[in-house]
């Protein structure tokens, strides 16, 4: 039977350990064999958790995050949403969660499969926040975890946050980026206050020592670069 394809204009398809992905503008993957969209590091209560240590930030990133989130699952109505790790920034996270952000959250998830994959920030999360919790998701040739793991992986993780950095005529573009060289990918996040990492970082090195090429996010489009084409910050 063939997949069903729930491609948009937001998104740009790609080939990862032979199957389908879509890369998403929201910095979202869709797997439309499996009927699957995934997201990373969400990382809901960053700013509740920075200003319990004294460190006031505007305290909207949960409900900004939830937005964007609502709207790729909406776009693509998957059978199964996986969120692939530190999903909340901390394990007090869930508590913290308002009701509004709560109902939006459950709402989300309404008429779904959901898989919350546990990260460094959220080892342990309760059963409240609904859905299953597991340490990682094989989806045909694919593993899904937070963390990528050592050696040559066919596999789809999140953590490092990945951003690009490109110069052309003269003006500097700074995006979030999906970085894959084929068989393994590595997510941006999508978390209103996760920051990045730039993909010239030492630590993508190991994961790509045969290069890799970074999909930057634009405003309506997604735009594939090489490697030798990203500039550090």
């Amino acid at each position: 039977m063939t997949a069903l394809r729930k491609t948009t204009q937001a998104t740009h398809e790609i080939e990862l350990s032979g199957q389908l992905a879509l890369l998403d503008l929201s910095g979202g993957l869709y797997l439309p064999a499996h009927d699957a969209l995934l997201v990373a590091d969400l990382h809901f209560e960053k700013g509740s958790s920075f200003a319990r240590r004294g460190m006031m930030l505007p305290p909207y990133d949960t409900r900004e995050t939830l937005s964007a989130l609502s709207d790729v699952v909406s776009r693509f109505s998957p059978r199964v949403v996986i969120a692939l790790g530190d999903s909340f920034h901390d394990i007090g996270g869930p508590d913290r969660l308002g009701q509004e952000e709560r109902s939006t959250l459950e709402s989300v998830q309404s008429g779904r499969d959901w898989v919350w994959v546990t990260g460094n920030h959220d080892r342990i999360l309760p059963d409240s926040i609904g859905g299953e919790v597991l340490e990682e998701v094989t989806l045909g040739s694919l593993t899904l975890r937070h963390e990528p793991a050592a050696g040559e992986q066919a596999e789809i993780a999140g953590h490092l946050h990945p951003v690009g950095k490109v110069v052309m005529r003269g003006r500097a573009t700074r995006r979030r980026c999906f970085l894959t060289d084929g068989k393994r990918c590595v997510m941006p996040a999508l978390g209103a206050y996760a920051g990045g990492l730039n993909a010239c970082d030492a630590a993508f090195k190991p994961l790509f020592p045969k290069g890799f090429t970074a999909h930057l996010i634009g405003t309506e489009r997604i735009f594939a670069i090489a490697r030798t084409m990203l500039c550090r910050d």
